[in-house]
């Protein structure tokens, strides 16, 4: 199925026509397949398709990897709640215990024989049933049985390992006591659950009802019986399903595209005249009607190109305000139901599009579509001097008449775009459109199309053509839109290979040498921005129009990152917390008061020392009380960045809004950053040679490891000197910083005495907290040396904050932990104890005061 934003039909010289999916690749819909346009047509096979007939599932890789996953949460769960687990079993029991013996032997001896008979009967009704294609359903069966061998292997080999090194609680967990025999229990895996239900999985069989309605009553009588426990049945279910499609993961799964045979017979019914099928590309097909009745363009509808994408999709879905519903949510028939709403629509509303012809479904797995077949070409297929004024104003009339229907295309790419023999604009690839759309989707329609034309035809002719038809306001209220995220991702390809050979053109060319040494050819420069130059013609025609673009991201993909990686560092941190056998926390609340409130004011004294840092390399005339509220709100941001970002960003944004332009505003907080992280490594230096290791000091092998450390990322800094591209990759990456943090710094030579307080208030920064972590393990009962705290902090702090949790949350405090272990000496549970006293007063208690800063800051307009 198509993509949520990158798929459309085309056609071809002759009348073909063909789509794509800009984002898959190998997707299909409406209309749609996976050929680039212009490029002759891709052989009849689908993607994937090997030459034994057989294809990889997406869907099954997914459905494998979860089912593998809940395995082992199962356990997990079964090992880590055994009350719960033993309760559920013993209340089961209990309860199975009422029913009398005998008949609950009857039951189990009558389920089991009806689980045993469910493969052979639903193999028997498949091969037996009349039309059926006899060759793909013994490929299905063979697959079937092969699901049910390996799903049996597994039950006896997880039986095995319960039985034998498995934990004493996992087994009572997933196993009950047989009475009167003693050290024997129940089986692991119930009975035959799992292989019967790998079989009917794995071989695609459609009956639900009686199969499921059978394994219930055989799961109900071995629990009757005492012969299982609810644990043990459900593994059964999930290990049969995991195999079943693990299975048809690792053989592949027949094709399951119709026959043509299939297809002239749905079309049949469905009342058209069909005589003849043809493939025409991945999943298409021309279909010739007898008579004067019309040829037809018919698209099938499979439910593995439907999940080729799921994970991509559903991102984009969750990423994007603007990204329509997964198409791989969607039920067929829902898909199918939808495509055809929409063309009926847009047909209604007067757009010039292919009209249905008629739907229809082919079994569980497959449907299709038939749309009149138009003769035309696409417009990446036309010729310069066929792209008119008339032509573009065409297409945006067609536009208009989707805009006042409220009716969304979505897709509107080169593709999309069918022209006729006579030059009207046939507007086709309605797949992911939608009706009654919100003026979101419908402004991003407008945005796609101008970005679309512009790539064809200059800016200029684009947005004029807008213009005329859809007027100035209308085209105006896009700018927001326009924006690299709200594009198609074929759209944005276009857009960076426009650049790059813009850029090339515009590189100017060095002469060769005459000593015949090639010389290395420039770097070409940024090309001109054509997104830029759409926003400059539509801000001539209305100049007070809104051009800041409009956030379209629910969940940026940093964000998320940093959710993440907050939950695993609380995962790692709490335990620590409360596993250990002197409570951190009580550690804490018995602190020696004066070297907490020294620690407090040591920690309040990294505020002011950070404004002085900052300040110190700004030129500009900044208040400096502002100031120190920033840095006090930083304490905030860094709640919900990673790292140094936030911070980074709140005082570029200080700068800002202290009139200072981006570009001075970046190289002052870039200065302040660079001197710092050589403060950085000179005090860690200074630190190490401090702490006078010897050769008998407990603190040699930490050092080492520190040494050892900065040795390996010398040699790797001098290997990526030494290896040309690698020179030049690191070379581009610094050429941003010396050329405008190092002239930034040479301004500010021109007044050494504000340099001198950026540089304190650096230096200054590192102190206060490696003298707030000092305090905290002298407040704990603990002495280390202060030479030692400041390696631990520097080494630890710098380490934590490399990966990108809120904070540096769980990573800096697992660091700081053991480093003090290492460096100091200091047991765990005063290292931990020192460590949380200082988490506590440098990154939990001034969130507050922070959140009221930064609240502050912004009603004054400084942030």
């Amino acid at each position: 199925m198509a993509d949520a934003t990158g798929n459309a039909t085309s056609g071809r010289t002759g009348g073909t026509v063909e789509g794509r999916d800009d984002s898959t690749g190998g997707g299909t819909s409406d209309g749609a397949a996976g050929g680039p346009s212009g490029a002759a047509p891709p052989p009849p096979a689908a993607p994937g398709i090997a030459a034994t007939g057989r294809l990889r599932q997406p869907a099954a890789l997914i459905r494998l990897l979860a089912g593998l996953v809940v395995i082992a949460l199962t356990l997990l769960s079964a090992d880590y709640a055994r009350a719960t687990t033993n309760g559920l079993a013993e209340d089961v029991g209990g309860a199975a215990a009422l029913v009398p013996h005998p008949l609950g032997g009857v039951a189990t001896g009558l389920t089991t024989a009806a689980v045993l008979l469910l493969p052979g009967c639903s193999a028997a009704r498949r091969l037996l049933a009349p039309g059926t294609d006899r060759r793909h359903v013994l490929q299905q069966l063979a697959d079937g049985v092969l699901a049910a061998v390996l799903a049996y292997g597994v039950t006896l080999l997880f039986a095995l390992w319960i039985d034998g090194p498995a934990p004493f609680s996992l087994v009572s967990a997933l196993t009950r006591p047989l009475p009167g025999v003693p050290l024997a229990h129940t089986e692991p895996v119930y009975g035959y659950l799992a292989p019967v239900l790998a079989f009917l999985a794995a071989s695609a069989a459609r009956e639900r009802r009686v199969p499921w309605t059978v394994l219930t009553l055989s799961a109900l009588a071995g629990i009757a019986a005492g012969a299982a426990t609810p644990t043990a049945l459900l593994l059964g279910v999930l290990i049969g399903w995991t195999a079943a499609h693990g299975t048809r993961w690792a053989v592949g799964t027949p094709d399951p595209r119709p026959r043509p045979g299939q297809l002239l017979h749905s079309l049949r019914e469905a009342g058209l005249h069909p005589v003849s099928v043809t493939p025409d590309g991945p999943d298409r097909y021309l279909v010739r009607q007898r008579g004067d009745h019309p040829d037809l363009d018919v698209q099938l509808l499979d439910r593995q190109a439907v999940t080729a994408a799921l994970v991509q999709r559903v991102w984009r879905r969750l990423r994007l305000r603007t990204a329509p519903h997964p198409r791989a949510l969607r039920s067929l028939r829902t898909g199918l139901e939808h495509e055809a709403l929409v063309s009926y629509a847009a047909v209604a509303a007067g757009v010039r599009t292919r009209p249905v012809a008629a739907t229809a479904e082919l079994g569980r797995d497959a449907a299709l579509v038939a749309y009149r077949r138009l003769p035309g070409r696409t417009l990446d297929e036309l010729a310069d001097e066929e792209v008119t004024d008339a032509l573009l104003t065409d297409a945006w009339g067609q536009l208009a008449l989707l805009q006042r229907r409220a009716i969304a295309h979505r897709a509107l790419v080169p593709a999309a775009l069918l022209v006729d023999p006579a030059g009207a604009v046939h507007l086709v690839g309605l797949a992911d459109g939608d009706i009654a759309a919100g003026e979101l989707v419908l402004l991003s329609d407008i945005a796609q199309l101008l970005t679309t034309l512009a790539l064809r035809t200059g800016a200029e002719r684009s947005v004029r053509a807008a213009v005329a038809v859809l007027g100035p306001d209308a085209v105006a209220a896009a700018l927001p839109l326009l924006q690299p995220i709200a594009l198609t991702p074929g759209t944005r390809a276009a857009l960076k290979q426009a650049a790059r050979r813009d850029a090339v053109a515009a590189a100017p060319r060095v002469p060769p040498q005459r000593t015949g040494a090639e010389a290395p050819a420039p770097a070409p420069g940024p090309g001109p921005d054509l997104l830029d130059g759409i926003r400059t013609e539509v801000l001539r025609s209305r100049p007070q129009a809104p051009a800041r673009p409009v956030r379209l991201e629910r969940l940026r993909p940093r964000t998320l990152l940093a959710v993440v990686g907050g939950l695993v560092a609380g995962w790692l941190l709490l335990p620590q917390l409360f596993a250990t056998e002197q409570n951190p926390i009580a550690a804490v609340a018995d602190a020696d008061p004066f070297w907490l409130a020294l620690a407090v004011l040591a920690a309040a004294a990294g505020h002011v020392a950070g404004a002085m840092g900052f300040v110190g390399f700004v030129p500009e005339r900044l208040d400096f009380r502002n100031a120190v509220l920033a840095q006090v709100a930083g304490s905030f941001v860094k709640l919900v960045s990673p790292g140094g970002v936030g911070g980074v960003a709140l005082n570029t944004r200080f700068l800002q809004r202290a009139g200072i332009p981006t570009a001075q505003a970046l190289s002052s907080v870039g200065a302040g950053q660079l001197l710092g992280l050589v403060l950085h490594l000179l005090q860690l230096g200074a630190f190490v040679y401090l702490t006078g290791v010897g050769p008998d000091s407990s603190e040699l092998e930490a050092m080492r490891a520190v040494v050892g450390g900065l040795a390996v990322a010398g040699v790797l800094l001098a290997s990526v000197s030494a290896v040309p591209p690698a020179r030049r990759w690191l070379a581009a990456r610094l050429r941003p910083l010396t050329a405008e943090v190092l002239p930034r710094l040479v301004e500010l030579l021109r007044n050494p005495g504000r340099l001198a307080v950026g540089f304190t208030g650096q230096l200054l920064v590192s102190l206060t907290l490696i003298v707030c972590l000092y305090c905290c393990a002298r407040a704990v009962g603990r002495e280390p040396s202060f030479a030692s705290v400041g390696v631990v902090f520097l080494v630890g702090n710098a380490a934590g904050n490399a990966v990108p949790t809120p904070g540096g949350v769980g990573f800096v405090d697992g660091a700081l932990v053991g480093l003090l272990e290492m460096v100091t000496s200091m047991e765990k549970d005063g290292a931990m104890a020192a460590v949380v006293l200082f988490r506590l007063l440098t990154f939990v208690l001034p969130v507050l005061p922070g959140w009221v800063a930064f609240t502050w800051l912004q009603r004054r307009g400084a942030l």
